[in-house]
């Protein structure tokens, strides 16, 4: 097979697929006889050709997928009225310790943030598949240790972690969550063909109310149950 059937092929494949596709499986499409450098070489040519269009191609942390672009979101999201659900600013700002301070421990969590943290809150955070737990602390009770996932990072759009909102700022929290905030919203992957195309409406996160903690630093705060 020549290079511009190869890239056919390819392409059609991101578009149909309903995740991102790793280089793995790339490969499997034409029985490993094309390697690694080659697909790369053949995804960029592909975000070259998408480049004036209203979707992109973009690798995330998973592998590779045609999104559709940010300034695309007010006209998609008419096709899906509907309001997201929100995320409280407690939810987000566990979700921005994990995400900086990982991995960590329940306890951990709350001394940064002064407060108990509700298991409902962490398990909303694990049922939307962007906690999990790794491990145990080799501590007295033994307890679970805390990380973010690749879905966290596919939903952001990102390809690692390196790739967060730095930490700097008169209010590094505040930025860091916005950005968050902003990164999930703008995310709108692009389904197969046989499926609409739009914005996956539960993976937006809004900030209800400034944030005033430093998740970088303990809180002095007198703790209290957050559900």
């Amino acid at each position: 097979m020549n290079l511009v059937d190869a890239k056919r092929v390819l392409e059609t494949a991101l578009i149909c697929s309903h995740q991102p596709l790793p280089l793995r499986d790339m490969r499997a499409l034409f029985g490993d006889s094309l390697g690694a450098d080659t697909l790369k070489a053949l995804l960029e040519e592909l975000k070259d050709d998408w480049s004036a269009k209203g979707v992109e191609l973009v690798g995330v942390a998973s592998g590779w997928r045609f999104q559709s672009r940010p300034e695309m979101r007010e006209f998609l999201d008419r096709l899906h009225p509907e309001k997201p659900p929100r995320y409280t600013r407690a939810t987000l700002e566990t979700l921005a310790i994990i995400a900086y301070r990982q991995p960590v421990t329940r306890g951990d969590m709350e001394d940064i943030r002064g407060v108990t943290i509700s298991s409902l809150l962490i398990k909303q955070l694990e049922d939307r598949g962007w906690v999990e737990v790794i491990g145990h602390r080799d501590a007295p009770g033994r307890p679970a240790l805390f990380a973010t996932t690749k879905q966290f990072l596919d939903d952001l759009g990102l390809q690692s972690l390196n790739q967060l909102p730095l930490l700097d700022g008169p209010n590094p929290q505040n930025a860091v969550l916005e950005a968050l905030a902003e990164s999930v919203a703008m995310t709108a992957p692009v389904h197969s063909l046989d499926t609409p195309l739009g914005v996956e409406s539960d993976m937006e996160l809004q900030l209800d109310m400034p944030l005033e903690a430093d998740p970088t630093l303990p809180s002095s705060a007198t703790s209290e149950t957050e559900e």
